[in-house]
């Protein structure tokens, strides 16, 4: 019985907007995807045609629904990304205008509609004389969304906008929209006459260090740039200082900020009296010539106590001080100390302890941050030593904490922090067979070994034996798993895990599988996964099979005949890859499975039918496709199949036989068109043709031709979206 399915209106809104179906999911390449396609759309939109088919019996038949286009949204690009903008007739005069980002211009109606139908454009070609034939290439700028407005309504919606009617919160962001271009435009215009510089305070040291930061002093990305004149003498901005920070003229003393050859960086030197004299800009390209991308001081400030910075000797040494807390597992920046060199680090032990809140002779450990990159470098500090012997200078960093011993914590001091801190890595474990949503995240070391990282996940898991985890890495661009897993102990440690082919990109995320053996044993066999057609009913059944390596393809079939129900005892199977819905190889029972077989493509097995046993020796078991058209090129889709075709045998008799095989009604099989198919070229067959004339390649091998089946009726890019009776369902079996 055929039968319509449809919707009727009570009624039509005033402003009508129509969303066209651009964007959908593609169920054959399994990928989202844009459709191009022309679709031409009126000026003006009747929807009480017909004698008001579209309306309900219900409806209201005085409102005449004559609609006008008023907006045309337009996208241009891929599913992966594009631009929007929109041709829009604000008033619904003749005149539209382009609405491009802050652009704004006019366009004639052209413009505004026919070149947004999508579809297909024709180019002349450059020399006509060497090929007639036009160039055609898809359009990839078409409209989405149309706006129309009922003309009966269009006064009501189509009005002069009067100050009342805009908000006032909007009112004010235009403002301040309008301010800020100004100041930008203005910036841009002086932009030649300022500079900026960074100034880097106690204040912003002890704000990040021990948060955001935990090697070396400040990281000046974080720090806010000062915008000043070129020709401000750098005395002037002493003075703004003082003014907004309070800090005296003659309490403050500036430093060079520069890297060090390991890679740090820290205070080099003051200000000359000299350098202090020149102008920001003049500093500033002094520090491009000490290779500094720009200029970056640090400001020290007069000690508490002192009412004026000292003055420095050759003997002095400016040196910062962190403190740890091994307990707690913190680090906090403490201050400064303005020392002689040739003093030695257990003259300030009592200061140090003052700084801490410890008590007046407390035992505490010193320690020197050196470098971190590529490694921790803290070394103890020799406190019966000057510091001039312990190679302390200049911009140099302490670190200091209670001496403890090492069993009482478990980072007892601040090497092994920053060991800790340096390596440690926040891994988010994601199910391998949901790749898209994190499980559960632990925090490790980069330095964890293979062992230790199955062990941390399997305590996570309540399991008792990590060997039954199998890791999986991940590919940051891509967003998925890699194609091979982890071997059981083939990767060190968790960075070599994380660390991928270009060595400045590292993952954050793994993937388990969670085996019902372990893992070495596992790698000792070849894992399959088996796709079983059976003959009666029409269906795949999906099985796991694992062999130990070395085992043909006949060990295989001994293995699977105990798992299926055949519809004969004696029967033989047939075992054949499918590749991009075409049948790539078929393989020997003396095969060697580990030499030939990819182990993460399906391995299909059937039953060899009777018939193909009595088959005459000019007959031919033949690759049977499925395809449709999309742009005149084939797109193969389904599952392909073997179908013997005898000698002589014309279309006519292989079509009852097809149609027979997969019980398809009449109407459905009348759609269907025969091609013989060689490099994807189809050429048509007459039900009069003799099929078997077409192929004369050998049964076995990469297939260079087959018979293809079009399904005419498959919507383009739409091929699994409907099941026919071919696509046999599917069971899956561990």
């Amino acid at each position: 019985m055929d039968a319509k399915k449809g919707m009727l209106f009570i009624d039509f809104p005033p402003v009508l907007q129509l969303q066209l179906k651009r964007f959908e999911y593609d169920h054959a390449r399994d990928i989202m995807v844009k459709i191009n396609d022309r679709y031409e759309f009126p000026l003006q939109l009747d929807l009480d045609r017909d004698d008001g088919k579209y309306l309900s019996p219900e409806a209201d038949r005085s409102v005449r629904n004559l609609y006008t286009l008023h907006s045309v949204l337009v996208h241009s690009g891929g599913v992966s990304g594009g631009h929007y903008y929109a041709f829009i007739r604000p008033t619904l005069s003749n005149q539209w205008y382009k609405f491009d980002d802050e652009r704004v211009t006019k366009e004639d109606l052209k413009r505004a509609l026919e070149e947004q139908y999508g579809g297909e454009e024709e180019l002349p070609h450059t020399n006509p004389g060497l090929n007639m034939n036009p160039l055609k290439f898809t359009k990839y700028s078409n409209a989405y969304m149309l706006v129309y407005i009922r003309e009966s309504d269009k006064e009501k919606i189509v009005c002069d906008l009067e100050e009342t009617d805009i908000n006032e919160d909007l009112k004010t962001r235009l403002r301040k929209e309008d301010e800020d271009k100004e100041n930008k435009k203005k910036e841009k215009a002086e932009a030649h006459m300022f500079t900026t510089f960074k100034v880097a305070r106690d204040h912003d040291l002890a704000a990040q260090i021990g948060r955001d930061l935990f090697f070396d002093l400040v990281d000046y990305e974080k720090i806010h740039p000062i915008r000043v004149l070129k020709d401000m003498p750098f005395n002037q901005v002493k003075e703004e200082f003082s003014k907004e920070f309070g800090i005296p003229v003659h309490s403050q003393r500036f430093w060079w900020w520069s890297k060090r050859q390991n890679n740090t960086y820290r205070p080099t030197r003051p200000l000359t009296q000299q350098e202090e004299s020149y102008t920001v800009g003049q500093l500033k390209d002094a520090a491009i010539r000490m290779n500094s991308s720009e200029l970056r001081l640090y400001l020290e400030v007069v000690q508490e106590n002192h009412l004026t910075l000292a003055s420095r000797t050759k003997d002095d040494i400016l040196l910062f001080f962190k403190l740890y807390d091994p307990e707690k597992e913190e680090l906090r920046y403490v201050g400064n100390l303005l020392l002689k060199a040739s003093s030695k680090p257990s003259d300030i032990v009592p200061k140090l302890n003052e700084i801490a809140g410890f008590q007046h002779d407390e035992d505490i450990e010193l320690y020197e941050e050196i470098k971190f990159e590529p490694n921790i470098m803290c070394e103890p500090v020799d406190c019966d030593v000057s510091f001039s012997l312990n190679q302390i200078a200049d911009g140099d960093i302490l670190c200091y904490q209670k001496r403890c011993s090492l069993d009482q914590h478990r980072h007892p001091n601040v090497s092994s922090f920053f060991e800790y801190v340096h390596n440690r890595q926040v891994v988010h474990f994601r199910l391998l067979e949901k790749p898209k949503q994190d499980d559960f995240s632990l925090e490790l070391s980069k330095r964890s070994t293979y062992d230790d990282v199955v062990e941390k996940v399997a305590q996570h898991l309540g399991m008792d034996d990590p060997s039954k985890l199998r890791l999986t890495q991940h590919i940051p661009h891509l967003q998925q798993p890699k194609h091979q897993y982890i071997k059981y102990r083939s990767i060190d440690h968790l960075s070599d895990m994380l660390l991928l082919r270009n060595p400045n990109q590292m993952s954050d995320i793994l993937y388990y599988e969670i085996l019902d053996i372990p893992l070495p044993e596992l790698q000792g066999l070849i894992t399959l996964r088996v796709a079983f057609h059976q003959a009666t009913p029409n269906e795949v059944l999906f099985h796991i099979i694992r062999l130990p390596k070395g085992s043909t393809y006949s060990d295989l079939i001994d293995d699977l005949k105990s798992k299926v129900q055949l519809s004969r005892s004696d029967a033989e199977l047939r075992l054949f890859q499918v590749n991009n819905n075409k049948i790539w190889k078929v393989y020997l029972p003396t095969e060697k499975i580990d030499a030939v077989h990819d182990p993460n493509v399906p391995l299909h097995v059937e039953e060899i039918p009777e018939v193909e046993k009595s088959a005459g020796p000019r007959d031919r078991l033949v690759h049977v496709v499925h395809f449709f058209k999309d742009n005149q090129h084939i797109q193969y889709y389904g599952l392909p199949f073997f179908f013997l075709i005898r000698e002589g045998e014309a279309l006519s008799d292989i079509k009852v036989r097809i149609q027979k095989k997969f019980e398809v009604p009449d109407e459905q099989f009348l759609k269907w068109k025969f091609a013989y198919v060689a490099y994807n070229r189809p050429d048509y067959l007459q039900d009069s043709d003799i099929v078997l004339s077409r192929f004369q390649k050998n049964i076995y091998g990469p297939w260079e031709q087959s018979l293809g089946l079009e399904h005419s009726d498959m919507p383009t890019k739409r091929a699994n979206q409907n099941r026919h009776s071919f696509e046999k369902p599917v069971k899956i079996y561990n």
